[in-house]
């Protein structure tokens, strides 16, 4: 809502509401913008990661794809088992991941999409008020004209008939007036209660994925490692001998 209705009363010599009253106003219109926009960028995360995490798993399948198809499943014995067997490790590990993104969608993606769908409703309450404030002004400058004029049969008559419509334009005016004042702040405080239980669902379904995820790992590292006879450690070391010996060679020193 980046409309700003108040900026138009800056220079208006007779108005008929304090600039006090206003800036209250504008106060509450002010957090609702800021409040859309945080609103807005947490449904578009949303969206980017259900999109992230899809493209992690065609990442690591096209990985396992590559290696399998290359020469090396030949060449070194047991490689193309150990790779068959991630794959399948993958597929559950991709059917939990969609049950997760699933998850973000309904609890998290389609509520702020619901919520950022309020806004467009309060920026017309905010111009109606607007709208009933300029004809409130309108309306107390015609009855201030008539009031300076002389007393005259006919002046009366239309002094009267002003003073009704001011008193039209000004119950209709303090109409949205009240309503704002009460709506506004309670939308406001209540953004958490609708926003906490998204926060939770999204966090409760990365915690039930990664333990998935975790368990398939485990049981493919423990296949793929169950007839090695060294330790994690010595693992590690001699990966970290064998990445020294290849930067190492000629061909992989920088000049």
């Amino acid at each position: 809502m980046s409309w700003n209705p108040f900026s138009r009363h800056a220079g208006s010599k007779k108005i008929v509401v304090s600039r006090h009253s206003e800036r209250e106003i504008e106060r509450e219109v002010k957090r609702l913008d800021e409040l859309e926009e945080a609103s807005r960028k947490l449904y578009k995360d949303g969206r980017r990661l259900c999109e992230a995490n899809n493209a992690v798993g065609k990442a690591e399948h096209k990985l396992v794809q590559g290696v399998l198809s290359s020469g090396l499943c030949v060449e070194v014995e047991g490689l193309q088992h150990d790779l068959e067997t991630w794959e399948g490790a993958l597929e559950d590990i991709q059917r939990n991941r969609q049950e997760m993104n699933a998850n973000i969608q309904k609890t998290m993606v389609e509520p702020m999409k619901k919520f950022n769908a309020v806004f467009p409703g309060i920026q017309t309450a905010i111009k109606k008020r607007e709208q009933s404030l300029q004809d409130y002004n309108k309306k107390q400058a015609n009855f201030n004209k008539y009031q300076e004029r002389e007393r005259t049969g006919a002046n009366v008559v239309k002094l009267d008939t002003n003073r009704k419509v001011l008193d039209a334009a000004q119950r209709d005016f303090e109409n949205h007036d009240s309503a704002l004042r009460q709506d506004l702040p309670k939308f406001y405080d209540g953004r958490i209660d609708y926003f906490k239980p998204s926060f939770d669902a999204l966090v409760r379904s990365q915690l039930a994925y990664n333990n998935e995820a975790f368990r398939a790992y485990t049981e493919v590292s423990s296949e793929m490692f169950s007839n090695s006879k060294c330790s994690e450690n010595e693992r590690r070391q001699r990966i970290n001998q064998t990445l020294s010996e290849i930067k190492a060679l000629a061909i992989t020193v920088d000049d």
